[in-house]
């Protein structure tokens, strides 16, 4: 089938100059982004199979890859999740707030909804791919569909994009990222694995990178003008490696954790050299549903007499990072507090920056006072009955 052009819905074409310009304040953003939504892919055909276990056809297991091309200059992001049909490609990837997430939550009912467990309500996270590449390339095929209605969408991320059917055997959709001269540092495994291990090392699904190894003398490098031949370095092996932990501390029962564990994981959130006087870890569920997992130091920080010092707690949504320093969570006056508060259903600005002031919002706030203020209760009773 021939190429079709359409034209973005007139809000995308804002959205693309706003996100170039001004929407995400750090370049490495658009990884998180992407991650997240092949995360978002996987998760939806989990949920959709759970009536329909053919969708899996023959890949049952489902993970997200990042792979790159240093001679091509780009970056791909790929999953086994979902797909998308052309339709979709074109209703998805041509108009705002349409990332799909939207539609399938309205669709779904009481027990349901907390079942699916999907993000990316906003639908313009995919667009972040544009403040490091001047084209994107998206090849998708939906889970069920045959090979021969695969689609692939290409657009420089101006006024329009093109779309064509394509014959592509496996399911699920690959996002690649032609990337502009300034971001070449996103070519790199180990910056890249930097950024996930920082950002979606809590995603539940394996994110796996080809494994690089070092070689010594000269390689051969196709095409390349040198005569094909470079002194030594990092060549791939073809092997595939998981990057992050895939497992988050927070999300697993209290039974499961050891004391030891809990220890560690404070000591690698805060900084601090020494072991947490106490802590609480508690799942929360009722008009906003979310999981705490506290600290109190056992030292009173340098600088905790210091006003402008930022809060400790770290947000995540669905285990997706979104923010260190997260003010709106605890007062000042707490702020000595480090900890992970991961909600199921905050409502966030468009770009994650920025907590929306909100009735979650501050349900959160309100419990996880009360939270502190209780262990701080504790702490002092416990005191009292230890002293001479």
């Amino acid at each position: 089938m021939s190429k079709q052009t359409h034209s973005f819905q007139a809000e995308v074409a804002q959205l693309l100059h706003l996100v170039t310009h001004a929407l995400y304040s750090n370049k490495e953003i658009f990884l998180r982004e992407l991650v997240s939504n092949a995360s978002d892919a996987c998760d939806k055909l989990r949920f959709e199979a759970l009536n329909n276990t053919a969708l899996y056809e023959d890949q049952p297991q489902l993970e997200v890859r990042v792979s790159f091309d240093k001679q091509a200059r780009t970056l791909t992001i790929a999953d086994n999740g979902i797909g998308m049909s052309e339709q979709e490609a074109i209703e998805h990837l041509g108009t705002i707030a349409k990332s799909g997430t939207k539609d399938f939550m309205r669709k779904l009912s009481g027990d349901q909804k907390s079942d699916a467990q999907l993000i990316g309500q906003f639908g313009v996270g995919f667009y972040s791919g544009y403040i490091v590449a001047d084209k994107i390339t998206v090849e998708s095929r939906r889970a069920g569909l045959p090979a021969e209605e695969g689609v692939r969408w290409v657009s420089g991320g101006t006024g329009e994009f093109e779309v064509e059917q394509i014959t592509r055997a496996q399911r699920g959709t690959a996002v690649t990222l032609h990337l502009r001269e300034d971001a070449e540092e996103y070519l790199n495994a180990w910056k890249l694995k930097q950024i996930i291990g920082k950002y979606s090392d809590h995603i539940s699904l394996p994110i796996l990178m080809e494994k690089e190894e070092w070689k010594d003398g000269e390689l051969l490098v196709p095409g390349d003008e040198n005569g094909g031949r470079q002194p030594g370095g990092m060549v791939k092996t073809g092997e595939w490696e998981t990057v992050n932990q895939a497992s988050a501390l927070w999300t697993r029962p209290k039974k499961d954790v050891t004391e030891e564990q809990y220890q560690e994981f404070y000591r690698a959130i805060s900084h601090d050299s020494e072991n947490p006087l106490t802590w609480a870890h508690n799942r929360v569920e009722g008009n906003a549903e979310y999981t705490q997992l506290l600290f109190i130091p056992a030292k009173a920080p340098f600088d905790l007499w210091n006003r402008d010092k930022k809060a400790g707690v770290k947000l995540y949504v669905k285990r997706v990072f979104i923010m260190d320093d997260a003010e709106a969570l605890l007062p000042s006056y707490l702020r000595f507090v480090k900890g992970v508060i991961d909600s199921a259903d905050l409502p966030l600005n468009v770009s994650r920056e920025l907590l929306q002031e909100s009735r979650d919002v501050k349900l959160i706030r309100e419990g996880s006072t009360k939270r502190v203020l209780s262990m701080l209760e504790d702490l002092a009773k416990h005191d009292q009955h230890a002293a001479p």
